[in-house]
């Protein structure tokens, strides 16, 4: 597989509603799932810097709210946010559309949830042709559903990166490192990682 041209892509934030995983859960899963909501925040920060086009899904806002504020704060001025009623993001028309007006041959996928959204979502448009990228580590699913979902992803041929892997995907050589770096001193690395 080719390396992943940033000119090539698109971001997909699928789901990052906190009211998915609600305080009763488990430190464990708080702790994840903040760890993965930070990490989207940090690669939709990094697509908005980098002038990759964002779309937004929601799944039943009046239940699960919202998208993290810290997601929405991170995009460019004209991101949708559109209204996701089938599980895989691919299968909306308005979500479809949305990220082919683009024209571009690449969809990167963040947000929740790995076994279910994500998977579905990742697998409709790797099947429909687009090159299909899950940042692995900003994606989340409680329990085993998160194990569940990457083995699933692998088993399906879906093309995995974590942020990490990401950035230098998108940057590409050490004088774009060195200038993105300068120029945005925040996003030098990725939530829990120190370079």
């Amino acid at each position: 597989m080719p390396h992943l041209d940033v000119a090539d892509c698109v971001l997909v934030v699928i789901d990052a509603q906190p009211g998915f995983y609600p305080p009763a859960r488990t430190d464990v899963d708080r702790v994840l799932f903040a760890a993965a909501l930070d990490r989207a925040a940090w690669v939709v920060a990094l697509a908005a810097a980098l002038e990759v086009p964002v779309v937004l899904t929601e799944e039943d806002a009046a239940t699960n709210g919202p998208t993290a504020a810290a997601i929405t704060d991170a995009v460019l001025p004209g991101s949708p946010v559109l209204v996701k009623q089938t599980f895989g993001a691919d299968a909306n028309p308005s979500i479809d559309a949305a990220v082919r007006r683009h024209d571009r041959p690449a969809v990167v996928l963040v947000g929740l949830e790995s076994d279910v959204c994500v998977a579905h979502s990742a697998i409709g448009w790797s099947g429909a042709g687009l090159r299909t990228v899950v940042v692995h580590d900003a994606v989340y699913s409680a329990g085993d559903g998160h194990t569940n979902g990457l083995l699933r992803l692998r088993s399906e041929g879906i093309e995995m990166l974590s942020a990490k892997e990401l950035y230098y995907e998108w940057l590409r050589d050490l004088p774009s490192v060195r200038a993105f770096d300068a120029a945005h001193p925040d996003l030098a690395a990725p939530p829990g990682f120190s370079l």
